[in-house]
């Protein structure tokens, strides 16, 4: 016997299979509009419209209070940027590059005559064996990036994609 479904059967059907999804399916399926760094509570927002969909906690520069002047000073930068290249080759587990320097960065350091740095990454952990970074260095342990768990990051690269806007604050 064959059936047709109505127009509301498959709005229904459909729905009923979105409902079914994990959460992390669901989360992918709306989109992250913007990535939101809170340094000084060490807290990652993912937002969506003007709802925060998911937070993280965060790992960041082992010098973290103020803005990136210049390589090697181990800071997060602050201010709008760009998350613009997934890097599956990291040194850890999966990263995703934030845009910095921008033009901005770039004049600020010329007029400081120093290297701005660069290849500042939202990361998992460290893929080498040996002790972890935060044994040695504390909380903040990273050269300038923001570093969550491994499980965290594969949620993360699976709901923002490339492109999505980052503002980071203090």
């Amino acid at each position: 016997m064959k059936r047709n479904l109505s127009k509301t059967s498959w709005c229904l059907l459909l729905l009923t299979l979105v409902l079914a999804l994990p959460a992390q399916a669901t989360l992918s399926v709306i989109g992250i509009d913007l990535v939101k760094v809170d340094k000084s509570t060490r807290k990652m927002y993912l937002i969506q419209g003007d709802k925060i969909v998911k937070w993280y906690p965060i790992a960041l520069g082992a010098n973290p209070k103020g803005h990136k002047l210049r390589e090697g000073d181990k800071r997060t930068p602050e201010g709008s940027y760009i998350l613009d290249f997934i890097n599956e080759e990291s040194r850890f587990y999966r990263s995703i590059r934030i845009n910095y320097p921008n033009n901005r960065d770039l004049a600020r350091a010329e007029l400081l005559g120093v290297n701005p740095g660069g290849q500042i990454m939202i990361h998992g952990q460290k893929n080498e064996a040996g002790p972890h970074p935060s044994l040695s260095r504390g909380e903040d342990w990273t050269d300038g990036c923001i570093a969550i768990a491994n499980e965290e990051m594969d949620e993360f690269l699976s709901m923002v994609p490339v492109g999505t806007p980052i503002s980071i604050e203090w």
